[in-house]
């Protein structure tokens, strides 16, 4: 199976100056496209010795500082990530030849905001936060589902579900963001953000606005 690609060139002198701003540009065109759930990333991450899992996560908020989602600490990604915080980030546009690659460092943001996002989750979504023990084992669908049911009558719609102490959201600071764009013969475009203090980014890089450089990528 292949694709012949066919989409305009990503030229240098097209980019915005930073590249959270070149996200929001490509973010908007997948959601007037149509794409399903374009929020939909990619979230690789890594034992200290480098054994790495991946697993596909909702992004839900994205800034200067950096591209916020959630989940359980708990989960293997959440465990990963407190003893390794370098993670990846893929976002695999696919109908419209595109994909964004991050590479960064990845924080805990405040509980305000984790309680913040929580109230605005569906009710049912918010009891499942407190019935899945994210990545442990268990002996059957209908174990969860029990679990759920007990939330639910403790929890019925018109009482309000608190944050669940072991759940809330990372914030992944980029290092690289990479834009990649396909094109014909495979003569793909790739145009990489780099913080320009260094290769691989890291702290002390300029605020938003400053601080970056593009480099270009073979195919």
């Amino acid at each position: 199976m292949r694709e012949q690609y066919r989409a305009t060139p990503l030229l240098e002198s097209e980019l915005a100056t930073t590249p959270m701003r070149q996200f929001a540009r490509w973010f908007a065109d997948t959601t007037v496209s149509g794409l399903y759930e374009p929020n939909a990333m990619v979230v690789s991450t890594a034992t200290p010795d480098g054994r790495p899992s991946s697993r596909t996560v909702l992004l839900k908020r994205y800034d200067e500082h950096g591209f916020v989602f959630f989940t359980n600490y708990g989960s293997r990604k959440g465990r990963e990530i407190e003893s390794n915080p370098c993670v990846s980030l893929l976002f695999p546009w696919h109908p419209l030849a595109r994909q964004v690659v991050v590479t960064g460092t990845a924080v805990r943001v405040g509980r305000d905001e984790t309680a913040a996002y929580f109230r605005t989750r569906p009710h049912g979504s918010q009891l499942g936060a407190w019935a899945s023990d994210q990545s442990a084992p268990i002996a059957s669908r209908e174990d969860l589902l029990h679990r759920y049911d007990e939330l639910a009558a403790r929890y019925p719609d018109a009482e309000q579900v608190p944050v669940p102490p072991g759940w809330g959201g990372f914030r992944v600071a980029p290092a690289t963001v990479e834009f990649w764009q396909g094109n014909e013969n495979r003569l793909h475009d790739r145009l990489r953000y780099v913080r320009a203090d260094g290769p691989d980014g890291g702290p002390g890089a300029g605020p938003e606005g400053k601080g970056w450089r593009v480099e270009r990528l073979s195919p």
